[in-house]
């Protein structure tokens, strides 16, 4: 009989009806600026301004979305707390005292949100006797009680909702406790916090140190609901990673690598392997390590002019100088003179001999008097220009990629427009095996992702004839590896200005132009995609060009997001993604954007997909705790606008609503528990490389959640094998029953149910099973008629319980059924 499969996608989502990501301190000195050619100058304001990193409150998701609009860059470490948001800023003086105006609250350095681990007597419930109501009326839920251990300490984590949660005036509290272990009493009484995101209620959550494993959780709200919960294991007792098999190679990577040393590495495994590997390159070019050479002439009022190179810096926009001229004389006439690569601006003169050119009609006569030297040149930023022009001695003009920033690693850096190689591996490399892209460094400053994906990349090669299990991946999978998405960025990170996020193509109209905004151009690769982007009403993406999430004048209007779409459409076996970012310690999936009014996010995945998504996270942050006992807790966990915020455009929304490719975001790094201080640190874009292993660092990162790149590719090798019928149950089944009656589906596997409840054939058009709310198991009916179901289900491999056919409508009619009968005498 032939097998039925079939992949529950979604469709591509075009006109569906945030988020900030803050840069950590730079990772070197700020660079120090090249001598200008002889006789020449260059104006103050090509010299940066002093940054420091600073810690901020904002009040909410609202506060959020105007901070990013006013073009502040904001980090992956952002965190919620129960008041409001917390991250982190590299900030100038005059950056920090324009947030305060704008409310943001600057926090000092000892100053941030810390779960309370002391219990405080629980709330008063104004003399109400909590009540159990029935389960199909319960206003309190219990979403998830996770116990989990790092480095000797336990910790226990839970999430409970209240239907009245989003009651305001009073707010609802909700009570937590919790046993010692199995028959002993709830105690240990604390509030838990309440979060609200974009105005709407999310769910009360904590974690707390714990020193013994609890069995079951109480969570009681202030209107009186309550409801008890059993504690789960997050993340314990997992298998052995595969670096602890014997003979294992694995520790490949000795440090942080440019664009270049990554392009190179890949390239060199491909010709030493040429069996299991192989280079696909990009078709669409990159910007190019490469910028127009600039200055800003005249100071910052009315009288100063910006001007910019027709010709990139390194191909002779760096030899351009430009002089101001004062000459002797009256009823003189701006006139531009033009010898070789100096330009002199011979300046008007009125009646009586005074100096009559504005700077708006200095650059005019730059642009059309040049001789096609000069192709930009304005007022600085929104000046008119109506200042009159001083003379100035002869400027050089610079693209300012000379310069090598402290510790940055030798070798000169290519300046033309790069092409992106991809790095495949895999012993079948035709299309019959399920294939899994691993994207890294969308975000140029995020060094460790690199690093983490050359790591799994060397393993795989190096230990294909000598160990079982890579050998299964190889053979099992088709990897395919973008060890850097960015290269014009990361270049620029290592050597101009390490906390450089976006691209460096520069979009940004006259008023953002100039040479002293040089290190907030380019686009948020992840924001320029085209499901839920900013230009459809989503939050998380900006249109100012200065922002640090800018997502572009259009969808897909960067090379680099062009590549992913021309990727994975060409290879049609990409079934999973990996976009690995850093340093919040999050793995999500979706949905990943909202629209802020109201909060309404994409389509949340099917119950079977987002129980899939669980259950591989499970696996793999399994993997990443077997190395040094890191865990990523279960509150960065989930979908990426639920824990951590949202990001309009994004790359994973794309695939996966476009083409069904399981498609995971993960921020490597975070907070590692330190069992010294009993505190948890908070990670960084470029962690010193070595270290201390309870604090964090590149190499300890790179190493663990290498592992978790390894388990990423077994459950993809599983997923491509798994030919087995997924199956499903009503609980409590059918039967007589003396009244209503809750009943709810299950499942053995994770899996997506249609149903049907008035005695049709189910198909894929007929009603899905979902989730209670999002983060919650599957809902419960409250059945008070005599009700016949008829249902199947299909596994995340595409795999239809029993072999049955939802397209025909044969005799045979083998999808699963029960009827609940209900007796009102």
């Amino acid at each position: 009989m032939r097998r039925r499969h079939v992949r529950i996608g979604l469709l591509a989502l075009t006109a569906m009806a945030g988020s900030v990501l803050m840069a950590s301190a730079p990772a070197g000195a700020d660079p120090t600026h090249s001598t200008a050619s002889a006789g020449s100058k260059r104006s103050h304001l090509e010299d940066r301004e002093a940054v420091s990193l600073v810690r901020i409150k904002l009040t909410g998701a609202d506060m959020l979305d105007k901070v990013v609009a006013a073009g502040f860059d904001l980090e992956h470490g952002v965190k919620r707390v129960p008041t409001g948001i917390e991250a982190e800023a590299v900030l100038t003086a005059e950056q920090r005292a324009e947030l305060q105006s704008m409310g943001v609250k600057i926090l000092g350095s000892d100053e941030a949100f810390a779960w309370n681990e002391q219990a405080d007597g629980g709330i008063r419930t104004a003399g109400k006797q909590a009540v159990q109501p029935l389960s199909h009326e319960q206003t309190v839920r219990v979403v998830r009680a996770d116990w989990f251990t790092t480095k000797g300490q336990g910790f226990l984590y839970v999430e409970a909702r209240t239907t009245e949660g989003q009651q305001a005036d009073p707010v609802v509290q909700m009570q937590l406790e919790n046993d010692s272990g199995t028959g002993t009493s709830f105690g240990f009484a604390r509030t838990m916090s309440r979060f609200v995101d974009s105005g709407q209620y999310m769910f009360h959550r904590n974690l707390f140190k714990l020193d013994e494993r609890p069995s079951q959780i109480r969570v009681t709200s202030s209107t009186g609901g309550v409801t008890t919960g059993k504690v789960s294991d997050w993340l314990e007792n997992a298998p052995p990673p595969l670096t602890d098999d014997p003979g294992y190679k694995s520790n490949f990577i000795d440090g942080y690598k440019t664009p270049q040393q990554l392009y190179g590495r890949a390239e060199e495994i491909a010709r030493q392997y040429p069996d299991i590997a192989q280079i696909i390159y990009l078709p669409n070019q990159t910007n190019g390590y490469q910028r127009k050479a600039q200055a800003t002439i005249g100071g910052t009022g009315q009288s100063a002019v910006v001007v910019s190179s027709a010709a990139w810096g390194h191909e002779g926009g760096n030899d351009i100088t430009v002089e101001f001229v004062d000459r002797p004389g009256a009823d003189l006439p701006l006139s531009v003179e033009v010898t070789g690569k100096a330009i002199r601006v011979l300046l008007a003169k009125d009646a009586s001999g005074a100096l009559a050119s504005t700077a708006a009609e200095v650059a005019a006569a730059l642009e059309t008097r040049s001789a096609g030297l000069i192709d930009r040149a304005h007022p600085y930023r929104t000046n008119a220009g109506t200042g009159i022009v001083a003379p100035s001695a002869p400027v050089a003009l610079t693209d300012f990629l000379d310069q090598k920033r402290a510790g940055a690693p030798e070798g000169e850096v290519p300046r033309g427009p790069a092409t992106i190689p991809v790095l495949r591996i895999g012993k079948h490399r035709d299309g019959t095996k399920p294939g899994v892209l691993i994207q890294a460094q969308d975000h140029a400053r995020e060094w460790v992702p690199a690093t983490t994906s050359l790591e799994a990349a060397e393993r795989l090669v190096h230990n294909y004839k000598t160990d079982r299990e890579t050998k299964r991946i190889v053979e099992d999978t088709d990897v395919f590896f973008i060890l850097s998405n960015n290269p014009d960025g990361a270049n620029y990170s290592f050597y101009n200005f390490a906390s450089q996020r976006k691209n460096l193509t520069n979009h940004c109209p006259d008023e953002s132009a100039d040479p002293g905004r040089r290190d907030s151009w380019g686009v948020d690769l992840n924001r320029n995609y085209r499901v839920a982007s900013g230009q459809d009403g989503y939050s998380g993406g900006s249109s100012v060009c200065t922002s640090g999430t800018y997502q572009g004048p259009e969808k897909l209007s960067e090379p680099e997001a062009k590549n992913i779409v021309w990727l994975v459409e060409k290879y049609r076996n990409i079934k999973f993604m990996m976009s690995v970012h850093s340093n919040g310690g999050q793995l999500f999936w979706q949905p990943g954007a909202y629209i802020a009014d109201g909060r309404i996010t994409t389509p949340r995945p099917p119950l079977g997909d987002e129980a899939f998504y669980w259950q591989s996270a499970g696996r793999i942050l399994s993997q990443v705790k077997a190395y040094r006992e890191t865990v990523v807790t279960p509150e960065n966990v989930g979908g990426s606008s639920d824990v951590l915020y949202s990001s309009a455009g994004n790359v994973r929304e794309d695939l996966y609503y476009t083409y069904g490719i399981y498609a995971f975001g993960w921020e490597v790094g975070g907070s590692v528990y330190n069992p010294a201080t009993g505190n948890w640190q908070g990670g960084s874009f470029q962690p010193p490389w070595e270290g201390d292993p309870n604090l964090v660092s590149g190499h300890s990162e790179t190493m663990e959640y290498a592992n978790g790149i390894m388990e990423m590719f077994r459950v993809a090798a599983d997923w491509g094998r798994d030919k087995k019928d997924p199956k499903s149950t009503l609980v409590p089944g059918g039967g007589k029953h003396r009244g209503p009656v809750d009943v709810h589906f299950e499942t053995n596997e994770p899996a997506t149910i249609y149903y049907t409840t008035d005695g049709s054939r189910p198909t894929l058009k007929s009603p899905r099973y979902e989730a209670t709310d999002f983060r919650e198991p599957g809902q419960v009916f409250h059945v008070t008629e005599t009700t016949r179901f008829n249902w199947f289900s299909v596994d995340a491999a595409g795999n239809i319980e029993r072999n049955y056919d939802p397209a025909k409508n044969d005799k045979r009619n083998n999808y699963r059924t029960a009827t609940i009968k209900i007796d009102k005498k």
